[in-house]
């Protein structure tokens, strides 16, 4: 049996180090260091006489080492230590956020980069292609729309959203425009711009100049009247229709309307019956008075200036939070070229998984339609849903389009990726806390979040551990080893600033997100509830691993003096335990011997009796 060999090709065990050290040394260098430069003694340093002269020594034979140095020095080539380019990493407070000359760089290249963000377009054809001439058309199509987003991701500065890289869900969205009057981006109205997708604007345009656009910005009711002006001045500028609606709330109202017609139908029974008589005998002319006044009625709400959108050579937009009822008005009357279909307007809905387009139809339809999920990318395909005769909706499914991001932090805050499958809560965490004040984290789960340490800036905003670890501590969201369960905490927190709970609502381009916010308001009617006193428990929980000079004094200063230790139970100066006694040094006869009154109290024994369970011992307290 041959010998086994390493992989190096030595024998076994000799390893890489191992054979490092042989060609640097050679067999019996090792003990001779007078040799080596990097092991002398600073008595054998060449910085005396004969440091200046020339060097004359004759060399045959170099290790592989100094040949590479001497080679480089003749070069002259200079290699700069890696110690010197130091990058600091960002410590565990500012993780995820982003300075502000960090800011200004990015903004400035997505400005530069702007125009090469797009959607895929689907190949022109006519009636003389075939199917599979098509797809292969598409697939082209796409694959070169992928490559220049990855060229475009390469770009320093620039962080794009997770795309949708499935053709069949692009398809769907073609098919959506293509049939479509009016296509309807629906967005988030505490991050318009994010969900928002100017190159699809474009495309629409560009696929008939007869179909419009249009801005509906959903969950409307986390925005106040002076925030939904300022949004709609900024869509005037650009010319471009916008309306506000929230699919909750008209849920909400529509199973109000309900219970209160249920109560009007079994209590007005009778009523309706004696309205039907008097009906009966109203003469002609009543009628033609109600008609009239009708006919006026009408007039007036047509030339109300409150309307939702007032088309024209320029739109102007109205502020006001639309019903039901008056979006699908608006629907009906904003196209006035030519449709699709003779007749009948379509209006297509899209947007980003997540932003309320299944909630929006079943608000408009008042029951049930459309499946609705809080996880993103519920609907798989494009819905046809008749509304009346004169209105058909077209629900795409959800599309994560390219957008451009800060951080990749940003896409789990606002809903864009899944929170359940989050590696990293740090990032995500320590955003929200830069976003929202501390006061009212504070007072919207009740919790005492620990104030910066001596020397920190004392307006900085609460870092994620210590977000985490007072609502772990509150919660009761604790490990196996008693500390707070941050992971845990932080999904909960996410999900209550993904649905509102806790309510930021980011500006318009070129305004001031400081006077633009609105934090003392309670987001949805929710109560506000009265920040918690927190306990001296709470407090070493939720305190990080910082130290001052206060804390070290105490700790110091605090310190017993030295005493005599023994082993067993801590007990009192003067006091000696021994099984079942307690006796008292301090008085004369005590006993100082420990075996007269049993074993030594720090020894175990193991017990010569079976320890009975609790029922049988006191059995005798139930007899």
């Amino acid at each position: 049996m041959g010998k086994k060999t390493s992989p190096l090709g030595g024998k076994k065990g000799i390893q890489l180090g191992r054979a490092i050290i042989k060609d640097r040394f050679g067999k019996g260098k090792g003990k001779n260091r007078k040799g080596d430069p990097t092991m002398l003694h600073t008595s054998e340093l060449d910085d005396g006489y004969d440091w200046g002269r020339l060097n004359l020594q004759s060399v045959t034979e170099q290790s592989q080492l100094d040949e590479f140095l001497a080679t480089a020095e003749l070069a002259g080539t200079e290699f700069a230590a890696e110690k010197l380019n130091v990058t600091f990493a960002k410590t565990q407070a500012t993780y995820g956020l982003l300075s502000a000359e960090e800011k200004t760089k990015v903004k400035l290249a997505q400005a530069q980069n702007a125009a090469n963000l797009k959607i895929p377009r689907r190949p022109l054809w006519d009636r003389t292609t075939s199917g599979e001439e098509l797809q292969q058309l598409e697939r082209e199509a796409f694959l070169a729309w992928r490559k220049g987003l990855s060229e475009l991701q390469e770009i320093e500065g620039v962080t794009l959203t997770p795309y949708e890289k499935n053709l069949d869900f692009w398809r769907q969205l073609w098919r959506v425009i293509e049939r479509s009057d009016v296509v309807v981006q629906i967005v988030d109205a505490r991050n318009p711009m994010l969900f928002r997708c100017e190159d699809l604007e474009r495309y629409v345009v560009e696929t008939s100049q007869e179909k419009m656009n249009l801005i509906l910005i959903n969950k409307a009711d986390f925005l106040s009247e002076k925030q939904r002006q300022l949004w709609a001045e900024y869509f005037d500028s650009i010319n471009l229709p916008v309306a506000f609606f929230s699919a909750l709330e008209e849920n909400q109202n529509n199973q109000l309307q309900e219970i209160i017609e249920e109560e009007i139908e079994d209590e007005g029974e009778n009523e309706d019956e004696e309205e039907n008589e008097e009906e009966e005998e109203d003469t002609d002319e009543d009628k033609e008075e109600d008609a009239e006044e009708d006919e006026h009625a009408h007039e007036e709400d047509n030339n109300d200036d409150s309307s939702p959108l007032q088309m024209g050579s320029q739109i102007k937009n109205s502020t006001r939070l639309l019903s039901g009822a008056e979006l699908v008005e608006l629907f009906k009357n904003i196209h006035k070229g030519r449709k699709v279909q003779e007749g009948r307007s379509v209006v297509g809905l899209v947007g980003y998984p997540n932003v309320g387009k299944s909630s929006t139809i079943n608000s408009l339809l008042t029951y049930k339609k459309v499946s609705v999920s809080a996880t993103p990318g519920k609907t798989k395909h494009f819905q046809t849903i008749n509304i009346d005769d004169d209105l058909i909706l077209c629900d795409c499914p959800g599309l994560v389009m390219p957008s451009f991001v800060s951080t990749k932090h940003e896409m789990i805050i606002w809903g864009i990726l899944p929170i359940d499958q989050m590696r990293d809560h740090v990032g995500p965490v320590n955003l929200i806390a830069s976003l929202i004040p501390r006061s009212i984290l504070e007072s919207t789960y009740g919790i005492f979040i620990p104030k910066p340490s001596e020397g920190e800036d004392t307006n900085r905003p609460p870092t994620s551990e210590e977000l985490l670890n007072a609502y772990g501590f509150m919660r009761g969201f604790m490990t196996a080893r008693g500390l707070p369960d941050n992971p845990r905490s932080s999904r909960h927190i996410l999900k209550d600033f993904v649905q509102g709970k806790l309510l930021y609502c980011n500006p318009p381009p070129e305004t001031d997100a400081s006077e633009f916010q609105e934090f003392t308001k309670a987001n949805r009617n929710r109560p506000v509830k009265p920040t918690a006193t927190p306990t001296p428990f709470q407090l070493r929980v939720t305190k990080t691993n910082y130290n001052n000079s206060q804390s070290i004094d105490q700790a110091f200063f605090s310190q017993s003096l030295s005493t005599a230790h023994s082993k067993g139970r801590a007990s009192t100066p003067g006091e000696t335990h021994t099984k079942g006694v307690t006796s008292n040094l301090n008085f004369p006869g005590s006993c100082s011997n420990l075996n007269e009154l049993g074993d030594k109290p720090w020894k175990k024994h193991n017990k010569k009796h079976k320890r009975e369970k609790l029922r049988r011992v006191y059995a005798h307290l139930d007899q």
